[in-house]
């Protein structure tokens, strides 16, 4: 009877270990919710994004949810001189400067701050529905692949972009394993992003 008991335990001993899927989702709602806490962020809703011309409060730490990612217009450039959004059937190649940060790590995992060269992506408008590949630069070097994540794209229905220095277009982005890199997907785990945008040309 112990003989055929032992085999029993290990297996239940083993599913007892084992990590699901379920629970790695649950651990990463965790990290967002005590990362959004710690930092005081205020969820509006899209009502009152609307109402507020399609920004959030960067003073009141405003973020609004679009498809499963959190984000906060830090700066959208509508109202300046000369920058233009991408309209429909339209292609725009951006230079990225940005900082990925792993909400349950705690630490910086990328960035391309200290480069001198910026990261390059194009970004196309089919009809509403953005699409986007790099072209060069730290993200496609570290993930080794062309990919942009999707949480990035969110935000390009309501973003202009134009080169002045001072008034590139900027966001916050809380961006959940499904919207994030192939190895977020893969490990389930969210990341914070900051990014600038600009024009290449």
């Amino acid at each position: 009877i112990l003989l055929l008991l032992l085999p029993l335990s290990l297996i239940l001993v083993s599913c007892e270990d084992e990590v699901t899927y379920s629970d790695m989702k649950d651990k990463e709602q965790a990290a967002i919710e005590r990362f959004m806490a710690l930092d005081g962020v205020v969820v509006i809703s899209p009502a009152q994004f609307m109402l507020q011309n399609f920004t959030t409060n960067v003073d009141n730490n405003e973020y609004v949810l679009i498809d499963d990612v959190y984000v906060q217009f830090v700066r959208n450039p509508y109202d300046v001189p000369g920058a233009k959004k991408i309209e429909h059937s339209e292609s725009m190649t951006l230079l990225v400067s940005y900082t990925e940060y792993s909400m349950m790590e705690g630490s910086i995992m990328s960035t391309n701050e200290q480069e001198s060269d910026l990261d390059e992506m194009t970004v196309t408008n089919d009809s509403g529905s953005f699409s986007a590949s790099f072209l060069s630069g730290v993200m496609m070097d570290n993930y080794g692949t062309s990919a942009v994540p999707s949480g990035w794209l969110v935000v390009m229905p309501y973003l202009h972009f134009t080169r002045s220095q001072a008034n590139l277009a900027e966001v916050n982005l809380i961006v959940p394993h499904t919207a994030g890199t192939s190895l977020a997907a893969t490990y389930v785990y969210p990341c914070f992003y900051n990014i600038t945008f600009q024009p290449a040309r």
